[in-house]
């Protein structure tokens, strides 16, 4: 395996791994030699996903929403291989409340998972990445991070939220050797667009808004987040890597 690619004996925490982007990103880095650690609400399926993921795996039950237990889910984290030199913030949701229907639980919840848990969570794990003066954090930016789209003022916000929250980031911790970076994806067909790709015309028109002329599939984003976990990135930090086919182009 190339030495600019690989990941070997490092350790990865990757939440959302359960399903959707979350767990793509967590097969991909295991298989490029991370040891990952999936982390997300429900068991079932993250006891699928470490079955069917070649690597060494292992995964904690836990809401990354909930901020006060959040040191003890980085102790959970850190028990099986250690504390983890790569932190993949993938855990995600969106009411697409209207604006005029947003209520304040569903903005609530919406930036403590989106934007409050990927922080935090971070902040637990940069001590033990500035002691080896290494570190990777890749968040979840998004098209709505740049873009309005309707239902999304509370979701939109978060991941506007995210794009800041990166680059304050980089500018917080690389110094340590830490980069943070983050990828906005565009439409994928996962589990929180499924209202999106149950309706085909509109799934159609977000696949001809892009320049490749498709949505994205859960694949299509391995290469991207290996990249920025890997050493080929070393001197990338503070970036939103659009995964997008080139919506944003348009």
């Amino acid at each position: 395996m190339d030495p600019l690619f690989s990941l070997k004996g490092r350790v990865a925490c990757v939440t959302g791994a359960s399903s959707g982007l979350g767990r793509a990103a967590a097969t991909a880095l295991a298989s490029r030699g991370a040891r990952v650690v999936g982390v997300a609400r429900r068991v079932e399926e993250l006891r699928a996903w470490a079955k069917a993921t070649d690597g060494e795996t292992a995964h904690v039950v836990g809401d990354v929403a909930d901020r006060d237990s959040l040191p003890d889910l980085a102790n959970k984290v850190a028990y099986h291989f250690g504390a983890p030199d790569i932190l993949i913030n993938a855990a995600g949701i969106n009411t697409r409340q209207p604006a005029d229907a947003v209520t304040p639980e569903g903005w609530d919840a919406t930036l403590a998972l989106n934007l409050t848990a990927p922080f935090f969570l971070a902040q637990a794990f940069v001590p033990a990445m500035k002691a080896r003066k290494w570190g990777r954090i890749v968040n979840f930016a998004s098209l709505q991070s740049r873009r309005a789209f309707p239902g999304g003022i509370s979701y939109g916000a978060s991941k506007g939220g995210v794009e800041q929250m990166t680059r304050a980031m980089a500018e917080a911790w690389s110094g340590s050797g830490i980069t943070c970076n983050a990828v906005a994806p565009g439409f994928f067909r996962t589990e929180l667009t499924g209202p999106v790709f149950a309706n085909p015309a509109l799934a159609q028109k977000h696949a001809d808004a892009t320049c490749v002329g498709r949505n994205g599939e859960p694949a299509d984003l391995d290469g991207p987040m290996i990249f920025l976990c890997c050493p080929a990135s070393d001197y990338v930090t503070g970036q939103v890597l659009c995964v997008d086919g080139g919506y944003t182009a348009k």
